[in-house]
């Protein structure tokens, strides 16, 4: 009994505290802080959105429903799928979460047994090696680098596949970094997948959120990789919906079998009413996507150059989401040296590169989901507590 306690205590002892939360946390109760730390739209759900969720209510949509989600939400999340991700899935296929989150937790508890290997990129969402471990699996970290727009390269990823491997873990638009994959970076993705048989699990979280033009493309409309791809998507950056808490998942009706009976085991369902609301959202939503993508852009644009204009910062054009990845190097301060001072000295709050990965380290990541004032402002302050650095 003792060795099992100490096993189980081992494995949460690895999880380690998200860096964004820990900044974010540091900064309540101070004053006058500009936040740059988390990924949150500030932007209010649409009010037709919001209406969709009290009419609900109203209606006494309060009762359970299936585990794997509304049949009619799962059909517009497939309809939706089709029009902009360009890959048919039946409504059987589909399964509705609560969180992005969760859906890549279910999706992991379905394909990953203890001791499987899944590769994630270094730096990356954190959580996705916290949840991995969580159910016994390893993750096992490539990096991906600045001159390469924080892409894989291909000849790193396939050194890492072993026999042990079981999935890669995609996330394009990319948190933290802003990148997104290429369609032949994907494609050759794509091939390594069949080439040694292993899943892909594609977190679009971002998807919505591309600039300059930009096209989404999708690894699962590649020949042969439908069945071997678990799309992760969730409503909570596209509609600025992340305190609804709704997400889904999209694969093969073998995988998406499997889900529901493990939603049943740890929430049940999705609040109804909540899934009215992402109806609302995928049916009349566009509108309110194409106003907040324009108003991103705009702030992309300002703190992208306001960075590069600060001797002893820089920072990448960011080709999605809402986040830079600026480069620190030149300071000598290590990212969280840096993220710490920078709070302590002049209020701004940012997220320190390595909490994302030992390749992290170097960067600081700063979310433009927040008014162009507060970048503004959280310029200049950066632009001061540089200046006072470098005559230290």
């Amino acid at each position: 009994m003792e060795k099992r306690k100490m096993a189980k205590m081992s494995k949460i002892s690895e999880m380690r505290p998200s860096p964004i939360r820990k900044m974010f946390e540091m900064s309540i109760g101070m004053n006058n802080v500009v936040n740059f730390s988390l990924g949150e739209p500030n932007f209010v759900t649409p009010e037709n959105i919001r209406e969709a969720a009290v009419m609900s209510i109203r209606r006494g949509d309060t009762h359970y429903d299936s585990n794997a989600g509304m049949r009619e939400l799962r059909e517009a999340v497939a309809k939706k799928l089709k029009e902009y991700d360009k890959v048919s899935y039946d409504p059987d296929e589909v399964v509705i979460t609560a969180s992005g989150m969760e859906a890549i937790y279910l999706t992991m508890l379905a394909i990953l047994d203890p001791g499987d290997e899944i590769i994630v990129s270094d730096p990356c969402y954190v959580n996705y090696m916290d949840q991995a471990r969580m159910v016994g699996a390893t993750p096992v970290c490539v990096p991906v680098r600045e001159e390469n727009g924080f892409n894989f390269d291909l000849n790193e990823l396939e050194s890492a596949i072993t026999s042990k491997t079981k999935a890669i873990m995609i996330n394009s638009p990319m948190n933290p970094t802003g990148g997104v994959a290429t369609k032949e970076i994907l494609e050759g993705i794509a091939k390594l997948a069949q080439k040694y048989d292993i899943f892909v699990i594609f977190d679009e979280v971002y998807k919505y959120l591309l600039y300059d033009g930009l096209e989404f493309f999708d690894i699962a409309r590649f020949p042969g990789m439908k069945e071997r791809t678990i799309i992760v998507d969730s409503f909570s950056k596209t509609y600025a919906m992340t305190g609804w808490r709704v997400g889904y998942i999209a694969s093969s009706a073998e995988i998406a079998g499997k889900i529901p009976k493990i939603h049943e085991e740890i929430l049940c369902c999705v609040p109804t009413f909540t899934q009215y609301a992402c109806i609302e959202a995928l049916t009349n939503g566009d509108d309110s996507i194409r106003k907040m993508n324009a108003s991103y852009a705009e702030r992309r644009d300002l703190i992208y150059k306001g960075i590069n204009q600060i001797k002893g910062l820089s920072c990448i054009k960011p080709n999605g989401a809402f986040y830079v990845f600026m480069n620190i190097k030149q300071t000598g301060m290590t990212s969280e040296e840096f993220s710490m001072s920078l709070l302590r000295d002049v209020g701004v709050v940012t997220s320190p590169g390595s909490g994302f990965g030992r390749s992290g380290e170097g960067y600081v990541r700063l979310s433009y989901a927040t008014s162009k004032e507060n970048i503004e402002e959280g310029l200049k302050r950066v632009a001061r507590f540089m200046k006072q650095h470098q005559t230290d």
